[in-house]
């Protein structure tokens, strides 16, 4: 059993073997580390990555503008969220435990086709000018629940086709691709909105996510390990899976410090604020677009230059310290008065959170057993989505209260108190590496 202590991980068990060849050095020394790449498995879920990464996107601009356009009102839009955040986060738990139980391929390749199916579903009702915001709910919460089955499955597999030692460069690669795709998908889809119209942006993703299956389509086999052969996926197997987090300390330890730097230290929901009043005089739009594109413009920049970080060992030390470079670089974004200096520390914030994915995530494959990388992931992907929209409620009331600069200075504060403290109190998570 895990202690939490500074233990070795587990072999990745059908990684594909390939030397190791010579250190790199000099630009390969900081930049992007490429060595899963190498991997034809590795590369094929990788490149499915790089295809839905954007188009995913389209459709994400896609439905509330729609939404918007229909009832001219902003709740309506934001009550979409709400629907489809509850089927993703009930259907990542127990996407987990069916990832565990099940054949992560073939799971892949059901819940990818629902994703596409539900983009074509999307095409359809806005080619055909239905106009109801209720079927573009319901097909908001089946998209999100596929969603939240298939990206279980997906992260946990990557273990399986990397060694451990490769764990923090392939988390490197994938979160690279997923933020860079929150940049310019946006970008995009406000681009061609006037060009090809909604119906169409809702295709494009449908063709996309057709690419996706053959990428995954072409993936070997990853069944279930010997001992989850008889499993079953049921309330008791996600049950399990929070026992197993509660008994492994740094797998809870590694959740905990997400919660606190994207709790704690997530400001997006006053940035609407600050755009208006603290930097309106750069033009209230464009100081809105700087602040919203500053965290994954950083977030890119750090893996584009992972190289410098993902061969790191120590991966407790490197959680630590990101947290902590996060809390203090948003701190400086909240007593920052002019806007090129706020969207900085916004880049900083994104660096520290890219370093902060790349090891949490490489924690949870490597600290975990095979035959609960799938309930980890599921709870990964709660915790992920589920802290930003706690921090909109928690900044938005202490702006309201403190004003939003304090409140985001503060924020900052508190997460790199609250980091050190936990890193002090237990010694699990600064005492493992692989």
């Amino acid at each position: 059993m895990d202690t939490g202590e500074s233990t070795p991980a587990p072999p990745a068990e059908e990684a594909d073997p390939s030397p190791r060849g010579p250190a790199p050095r000099g630009r390969r020394r900081w930049a992007m580390d490429t060595r899963p790449l190498r991997r034809p498995a590795y590369r094929r879920l990788w490149s499915s990555t790089v295809v839905t990464a954007v188009g995913s996107q389209l459709t994400a601009v896609a439905v509330p503008k729609q939404i918007y356009d229909i009832t001219g009102s902003s709740a309506w839009v934001g009550y979409a969220g709400l629907a489809g955040l509850v089927p993703m986060v009930l259907f990542a738990l127990w996407g987990g435990a069916v990832a565990d139980a099940v054949d992560r391929r073939k799971l892949l390749l059901v819940t990818n086709s629902g994703i596409a199916v539900t983009s074509v579903l999307f095409w359809i009702q806005a080619f055909s000018g239905l106009d109801s915001v209720a079927v573009l709910m319901v097909l908001l919460a089946a998209q999100q629940a596929f969603f939240g089955l298939n990206s279980p499955a997906r992260n946990a597999s990557i273990a399986r086709l990397v060694p451990a030692d490769e764990l923090a460069a392939a988390n490197a690669l994938g979160s690279t691709v997923m933020q860079t795709g929150l940049v310019a998908g946006p970008l995009l889809a406000g681009a061609l909105i006037p060009v090809i119209g909604l119906p169409e942006l809702y295709l494009l993703d449908a063709v996309a996510l057709c690419v996706t299956l053959w990428a995954v389509f072409r993936l070997p086999a990853l069944p279930p390990s010997a001992s989850a052969t008889a499993r079953r996926a049921g309330l008791r197997e996600i049950a399990e899976g929070f026992r197993y987090i509660a008994l492994h300390k740094v797998l809870l330890l590694s959740f905990l410090a997400d919660v606190i730097a994207m709790v704690f230290g997530m400001p997006r929901a006053l940035f609407p604020q600050l755009a208006a009043e603290t930097y309106a005089s750069y033009g209230e739009g464009l100081a809105l677009g700087l602040l919203f594109a500053g965290i994954p413009i950083g977030a890119v920049l750090g893996g584009l230059f992972s190289g410098t970080f993902s061969r790191a060992r120590r991966h407790g030390w490197m959680v630590i310290g990101a947290v902590v470079a996060w809390g203090v670089s948003i701190a400086g974004f909240g007593l920052s008065r002019g806007l090129w200096l706020a969207v900085g520390f916004l880049a900083c914030a994104g660096v520290a959170d890219m370093v902060s994915m790349v090891f949490r995530g490489a924690i949870l494959l490597s600290a975990a057993t095979d035959e609960m990388r799938g309930r980890m992931q599921g709870v990964f992907t709660v915790v992920v989505a589920g802290g930003p929209r706690l921090a909109d409620v928690l900044h938005g009331t202490a702006g309201a209260a403190f004003g939003p600069r304090a409140a985001v200075a503060g924020g900052g504060l508190l997460v790199v108190a609250l980091m050190l403290g936990l890193a002090v109190a237990v010694p699990a998570l600064r005492r493992y590496r692989i």
